[in-house]
């Protein structure tokens, strides 16, 4: 690196840029200030990094990776699920353990159900449905059977015409997700 030469950073005609006062391989540099769009290009690139790591990585308001892979796949799951015609038991805990069917469950249940089972399935009118009393049976499909042809003598009308397969196995499911299933019972995977 040759030290700095006066003569070489001032400008020798008017509207010449200076030059840096050194010189390295016989290269100098004009010593301008950066286009405005540059550094705002720049800046804005940093505020803009400051921002999404804010909300991706600590506000919790994002919905992370993880979470986006799970909601879909208990999708897939929903849909091979309800691809599946047989309604038994071990098929109704495996859509109680299924958010897409609970979440379905639970819409249906709150605009159908809720007026005589409460809201948080407590009861009322209608029998407690979050307790390990079961009046009707204790399997999932006898709860089916409850729902689809309904219980005339205490009050519970047939659902099954109304709401249909679909619905009254969504609302099966939201219903047992309060439950756990047996334990001699094993969950296994449909192929």
């Amino acid at each position: 690196m040759t030290p700095p030469d006066s003569t070489h950073h001032q400008p020798t005609r008017p509207g010449e840029d200076p030059l840096r006062p050194h010189s390295f391989d016989g290269i100098q540099e004009y010593d301008k200030r950066l286009p405005n769009w540059w550094l705002l290009t720049f800046y804005g690139a940093i505020v803009f990094w400051i921002a999404y790591w804010l909300y991706m990585q600590q506000s919790g308001l994002a919905m992370g990776d993880g979470k986006k892979i799970d909601e879909h796949m208990a999708h897939v799951e929903a849909v091979k699920l309800a691809a599946n015609a047989s309604l038994d038991d071990p098929s109704l805990w495996r859509m109680s353990r299924n958010s897409v069917f609970v979440e379905s469950g639970k819409t249906v249940f709150n605009g159908t159900c809720a007026s005589c089972h409460h809201v948080n399935l407590t009861g009322g009118i209608g029998a407690n449905l979050v307790d390990s009393v079961w009046i009707h049976g204790a399997r999932p499909t006898d709860l089916l059977k409850v729902i689809n042809e309904g219980v005339l003598i205490k009050g519970m009308p047939a659902w099954g015409p109304v709401l249909g397969t679909k619905k009254v196995s969504e609302v099966v499911a939201y219903v047992l997700s309060h439950h756990q299933p047996p334990a001699d019972m094993v969950l296994t995977e449909n192929k």
